[in-house]
């Protein structure tokens, strides 16, 4: 019986309807920018194994930390101990984020990472004597993952539906558009001075599951000065746009306006085991210092600051520090730029869209775009035949690659969207 037949039996896939989509490719193998399948053909790992391996699949460094730390200390309770590699990590990343930055919060996932931040800022609020104060700001077509705090701040979708009912309360402000900057500076002015909301989050620059969809740093800068304005907290979801996915440490480096939370996971053990981090500021973290217990943040997970997924982080972040790791994020930015530059007019692309290393690459289909675009399966076959993996989002296709792709590795994935691109429209006007 093969992989895939033995899958079928047991296994339930994420973000599938299990009728109707195609067969698994079974994988079983993977090194730098390739995957190996059962029947021996490689593919190109054009997503990052969804947008999390930075520095290529297997990568030796990464490994030898992770297989020296399993034999000092594999996992220990989080509650009540410490332990070198975790302290490591938090001095580490806090010196990455800069100034503002002191406490990190270890948790296993980007959702995770989100549900904490959201959670500190009610409790904070609570704490202070403010319970009614619990009301979020978000931007329409946000994904902040999957838990229900999570999804309550997300976009109201097909996603979601069954759950709506669940949710609390969110105010959304439209996502910022060269057209529509004014109106939603307008609004925010006057849902931010509502003095029952909490806090403000949103993906930085860049809307990951909604399309890569890219907004300015001016606009962001004006809505985190208007929330500090009115006491608001701003939580920055860096789950996808951290560790130099828009070119700089993380998205917020291109702001001159500060921000209260970070939240961090994907990239951040090099994609080779699940972390989230929610990093913020000696001054929140001392809000919850108490006599009584019950003012303390009290949650945790049973594999919080796991010492092997700490060492992970550590080792994935002497890689970033080297001079090589960012001659090649350079490069691919201007590799990606080069493409936006090329084909910013072609008529069969209706928004060619770059930040950093992520291009992505908007079909000219009827309708807005969408998730649920059934361009996304013809695509999707596509670069799967031509030893692709790249999952496109509805009709965006977008391709953040690993920082070991080489020119001619990230070439053959651009000319392969655009020979899609040609072949679709002939068979469809």
């Amino acid at each position: 019986m093969s992989l895939v037949e033995k899958d079928a039996k047991h296994v339930w896939h994420p973000f599938t309807q299990a009728l109707t989509s195609p067969k698994p490719l079974p994988i079983v193998s993977a090194k730098d920018s390739k995957l190996v399948a059962e029947d021996g053909k490689e593919y190109l790992d054009a997503n990052s194994s969804w947008w999390t391996v930075l520095h290529g699949h297997a990568h030796p460094h990464i490994n030898a930390a992770v297989k020296a730390q399993i034999d000092q200390l594999d996992h220990v309770v989080f509650a009540g101990t410490t332990h070198p590699k975790a302290v490591e990590a938090a001095e580490r990343i806090t010196h990455l984020l800069g100034d503002g930055f002191d406490r990190v919060f270890f948790s296993d996932n980007g959702s995770t990472a989100n549900e904490v931040a959201l959670k500190m800022v009610v409790q904070y609020w609570f704490n202070q004597g403010k319970p009614e104060k619990r009301k979020f700001v978000a931007l329409e077509g946000a994904y902040h993952g999957d838990t229900f705090g999570a999804m309550s701040v997300g976009e109201r979708d097909l996603f979601n539906k069954p759950f709506e009912s669940l949710f609390f309360d969110v105010i959304y402000l439209p996502f910022p558009t060269a057209d529509n900057e004014q109106e939603v500076l307008e609004m925010a002015e006057q849902i931010f001075s509502d003095p029952n909301t909490a806090g403000f989050i949103f993906e930085p620059l860049c809307q990951g599951a909604s399309g890569m969809r890219m907004y300015s740093t001016e606009v962001l800068d004006a809505l985190l000065k208007t929330a500090r304005k009115n006491d608001l907290f701003s939580i920055a979801d860096e789950v996808m746009t951290g560790f130099y996915r828009t070119g700089k440490a993380f998205a917020i480096h291109h702001l001159t306006e500060a921000v209260d939370i970070v939240c961090l996971s994907k990239g951040l053990t090099g994609g080779i085991l699940p972390m989230g981090l929610t990093v913020t500021s000696d001054k929140l973290y001392d809000s919850f210092l108490h006599k009584e217990v019950a003012k303390g943040f009290l949650h945790g997970h049973s594999f919080t600051g796991n010492p092997i997924i700490c060492a992970a982080i550590c080792a994935s972040l002497d890689l970033l520090e080297k001079r090589e790791t960012l001659d090649r994020i350079a490069a691919i930015c201007e590799i990606q730029s080069q493409f936006l530059e090329k084909y910013s007019h072609h008529p069969n692309f209706r928004n060619v869209r770059q930040i950093g290393t992520i291009l992505a690459v908007e079909l000219e289909v009827s309708g807005m775009t969408s998730y649920f675009s059934s361009i996304r399966n013809d695509a999707y076959d596509h670069f799967i035949k031509n030893g692709i993996l790249l999952r496109p989002l509805g009709n965006v296709m977008f391709i953040n690659p690993p920082y070991c792709f080489t020119k001619e590795q990230l070439l053959e994935v651009q000319e392969s969207i655009v020979e899609f691109t040609e072949n679709w429209f002939n068979q469809h006007q």
